[in-house]
């Protein structure tokens, strides 16, 4: 739990034991582009490179040249949390030229406007608009999960196992 990570930092006194996870889903993060943008591959050394700042321009990657525009959900958010887990080892995205929205659906937006755009997302969502992805050697995955504080009372429970029946219908 990345998030948890990030807790602890600025809640160190508290019991972080208590706090247990149940996994009601599993989701994979997609690097987005314009579908103008004809890149299509890279590795994720390559992807980590440019939320570090070390890739700014698309022809580094067989692109135009032209700068890479970071967009992705600001304030946190499992997608981004993620991949700073995952990828950044914990550091948070310090690329240039980032474009920091408050939605999902704002990022979708400006990665269909933007020609330039990088977008961090879930696979689901980059599928339902129909944007293409830049597809990497490994994936990366997002687990969604509630969280409560000790064992969950039966109403807890009941809640946690709708939510997996319901995304397991949904998921199909």
């Amino acid at each position: 739990m990345s998030e948890v990570n990030r807790l602890k930092k600025e809640m160190p006194k508290f019991d972080y034991d208590r706090l247990k996870p149940f996994e009601v889903l599993g989701t994979r993060v997609a690097f987005i582009i314009n579908p103008a943008n004809p890149v299509r591959k890279a590795s994720l050394s390559q992807i980590k490179k440019i939320l570090t700042g070390e890739i700014t321009n698309w022809n580094a990657l067989g692109g135009k040249d032209a700068p890479i525009r970071t967009v992705f959900v600001g304030g946190g958010g499992g997608v981004i949390t993620t991949v700073e887990s995952e990828l950044l080892s914990g550091e948070r995205v310090s690329a240039p030229n980032l474009i920091r929205v408050k939605t999902a659906l704002q990022l979708v937006q400006v990665v269909e406007q933007e020609s330039n755009a990088f977008g961090i997302a879930q696979l689901s969502l980059a599928r339902q608009k129909g944007l293409p992805e830049i597809v990497t050697d490994k994936p990366i995955e997002q687990s969604l999960s509630l969280v409560t504080l000790g064992a969950p009372t039966p109403a807890m429970q009941a809640v946690i196992d709708a939510a997996r029946n319901v995304l397991a219908h949904t998921m199909r």
